[in-house]
């Protein structure tokens, strides 16, 4: 008779080698979240403790008692002031205003940052450290500065450039009209062409010269190099230059809020939407309104570049 043998259970300390291991993952675990403790209060304190802040400070109002007479306090109401914000024709006119603006000068500032970063890409190495270095200087200089400087050659009293217009017999306004745009325009090109050509120019110098030695050996011309090879192969860069840029004029504050010392008629207090925050919060008085518009234009800015992010990318696939 054949007798089956269950195999016998081998003694094993797998229990024992799985619970000190889980003792060492948690120690583990312990180690990595003290490292990462001063990050964690720091933003805390720096991020999520403001914003919420902003947002407890957003749920009130100030309201005065004793028909306006008494001394006022604040109140908690809701989402009263957001309410009041989608009504608000001058804030949502200012976002329109610097959209429709920043649309048309971010596409003028990359283009030519595109431009030259191809032109330097072309030419000997020593060169282009030499080119690199000057276009940044512009973006080195602190923006008040660089506002500033904008400031005296816009001047109608003691600007050179428009002493040198009367001479030669024209007149030239900087401000006014469409001239405002343009002033403006000009300033925040100068500012970013040369940060912009900068990353323009990294991502083409990461590129294999491999594909330009074959398309020459084909016989393309360094246009169509240009067009067909190293354009398609940095949209990335110029996807992620467009939406910062994007950020940044919906932040735009500290030019206009200068130049508007020597063009108070042509740049209003709600020129731009921080100009309008500023001017309710600091001016007015009105900080809870001007919180609940902070975080309406902070939403926007997110919802905005998250848009325009996966619209450009779906082209680019």
């Amino acid at each position: 008779m054949s007798t089956l043998m269950r195999p016998r259970k081998v003694a094993t300390d797998f229990p024992v080698r799985r619970s000190s291991s889980r003792r060492a993952g948690s120690r583990g675990a312990h180690k990595g979240l003290l490292f990462a403790l001063p990050f964690l209060l720091g933003f805390l304190a720096t991020y999520v403790v403001p914003i919420g802040y902003a947002f407890s400070q957003s749920m009130r109002e100030k309201k005065s008692s004793g028909l306006g007479f008494g001394p006022s306090r604040v109140v908690f109401t809701g989402f009263a002031n957001f309410a009041a914000i989608l009504g608000d024709g001058d804030f949502w006119s200012s976002m329109l205003r610097t959209l429709l603006f920043g649309a048309a000068q971010i596409t003028v500032m990359l283009g030519l940052s595109l431009l030259l970063a191809l032109l330097l890409d072309g030419v000997a190495a020593r060169a282009v450290r030499f080119f690199r270095a000057a276009l940044l200087i512009p973006y080195v200089v602190p923006a008040v500065v660089s506002t500033v400087m904008w400031l005296f050659l816009y001047s109608p009293t003691g600007s050179p450039l428009l002493d040198l217009a009367h001479r030669a017999g024209t007149e030239v306004d900087f401000f006014g009209g469409i001239n405002t745009y343009l002033s403006l325009g000009n300033l925040l090109t100068w500012q970013g062409i040369g940060f912009n050509m900068i990353l323009i120019s990294a991502a083409l110098q990461a590129l294999p010269r491999e594909l330009y030695e074959a398309a020459r050996l084909d016989g393309a011309k360094e246009w169509r190099i240009a067009w067909s090879i190293k354009v398609p192969n940095i949209t990335g860069i110029l996807v992620l230059t467009g939406m910062f840029s994007l950020i940044g004029r919906l932040q735009l504050f500290s030019e206009p809020l200068l130049l508007r010392q020597i063009a108070p008629e042509s740049i209003n207090t709600d020129f731009t939407p921080m100009m309008e925050i500023y001017d309710k919060a600091f001016k007015t008085g009105d900080y809870q309104y001007a919180a609940a518009e902070s975080l309406v234009l902070a939403v926007v800015t997110g919802i905005l570049a998250f848009v325009f992010y996966r619209v450009t990318n779906r082209k680019m696939s």
